[in-house]
């Protein structure tokens, strides 16, 4: 595998994961598909990833999780050491009492496990459905936001606005673990999320980040989070910042591909069917999957379709980028085969995790050593072995 080291001195992921919104062809069986979510938690947990987020959704067919609460406590059942994330519950759909509720009560079925992935909510389809105007939804996730916070901390909350109230709401349970439920905040091109992230010390979650204009906002998303946690007393940790791009890997690029082209029609099917119109580039698997090799689609933005070593690559020029983060996370597209999908899963652990985490590094260092000092090492084994045959040899 190539060397991972970035141009730079900033910090390369020490986390891995998967972001699983989900996406699934409306043709196929939704319990199946549903299982196979799980069943690629479990397989990450497996592997040896650090965590896995699962997307909130109410309509447009592909992205069928409406609770990732349940998916989280099913999951948790399958699993022993990976950690679960919302990604991303909509605030603006809940009251912020009963979600805070909730995540507590998951929090200790997961037995300190579980973290909390806030957004505004991303399809408008969702909001008007609930009678909710999106032009509001930032207002509405921040709202929310402030009260969910301290309800977590174990405060007493009052609080009336336009669309909810708590009145000297308080939790019945702590979090699990002593330092609490980890918070993070979607983030894309708007520095909405990092402005929300630095006032009040969360995470954050870069969606999108080799979208053209996600990528762009990479590093001036993070400097607005450190300037306005600086402000706050709330200090930046880089190590809470997750990044997320699509990717899909196989022994060689010709085959990463050909898996690909197996469902990239049926991604461009989600596109076209939210806007209704044909798009140009979807009229044959290879010309959509040129397409998104080269222009990007929104939010799955350019994809890494290839080998580890083209995953280390893509790894380090988001380093570069940003500066360094925590976590690096598949954006899972369900494009290939599900013997496919969990093949690439399996490379990325096998190769690009130890690689770029440098946890081989030690093994080259004692071989090195070994090598640039063979003629003293087998020298005096060899004396050795010649001195015992004196020694013990029949006389």
């Amino acid at each position: 595998m190539s060397d991972p080291g970035s141009t730079s001195a900033a910090p390369l992921p020490s986390r891995f994961g998967a972001f699983i919104a989900p996406y699934h062809d409306p043709s196929g069986n939704p319990a199946r598909q549903l299982r196979r979510d799980l069943d690629l938690i479990e397989l990450l947990d497996e592997l040896g990833y650090d965590e896995a987020w699962v997307g909130e959704h109410h309509s447009g067919a592909y992205e069928i999780v409406a609770s990732p609460e349940l998916m989280i406590a099913a999951a948790a059942e399958r699993t022993k050491r990976i950690r679960l994330g919302t990604g991303v519950n909509s605030l603006s759909y809940h009251h912020p009492f009963m979600l805070a509720d909730r995540i507590m009560q998951l929090d200790h079925m997961t037995m300190g496990r579980t973290m909390l992935g806030i957004g505004p909510g991303q399809l408008p389809s969702d909001a008007f459905m609930m009678g909710i105007d999106p032009r509001r939804q930032r207002d509405m996730m921040v709202e929310a936001t402030e009260v969910m916070l301290p309800l977590l901390r174990g405060e007493v909350v009052s609080r009336t606005t336009d669309w909810f109230t708590v009145d000297r709401a308080r939790l019945q349970l702590s979090a699990y673990n002593p330092d609490g439920i980890e918070v993070a905040v979607a983030s894309m091109v708007s520095p909405a999320g990092a402005t929300l992230a630095g006032r009040l010390g969360l995470g954050m979650l870069s969606l999108g980040a080799t979208d053209a204009r996600g990528f762009d906002a990479l590093d001036a998303n993070w400097a607005v989070r450190e300037k306005v946690g600086a402000e706050h007393g709330n200090p930046a940790d880089r190590s809470a910042w997750r990044v997320v791009a699509s990717m899909h890997l196989a022994e060689t690029r010709e085959q990463a591909m050909a898996e690909v082209r197996h469902g990239i029609l049926d991604l461009m099917g989600y596109m076209e069917g939210m806007s209704k119109s044909k798009l140009p580039f979807a009229s044959s698997p290879e010309a959509a999957l040129e397409h998104w090799m080269t222009q990007g689609l929104p939010v799955f933005g350019v994809p890494t379709i290839g080998t580890p070593d083209d995953a280390i690559e893509k790894i380090r020029q988001l380093v570069d980028k940003t500066g360094g983060f925590g976590c690096f996370m598949f954006l899972a597209n369900n494009c290939a085969t599900w013997a496919a999908t969990k093949r690439s899963y399996e490379l990325f652990a096998e190769h690009v995790i130890p690689a770029v985490r440098g946890m081989n590094v030690r093994r080259m260092e004692s071989i090195d050593y070994v090598g640039d000092n063979s003629a003293q090492f087998f020298g005096a084994m060899q004396d050795a072995v010649r001195d015992a045959i004196k020694k013990y040899a029949p006389q």
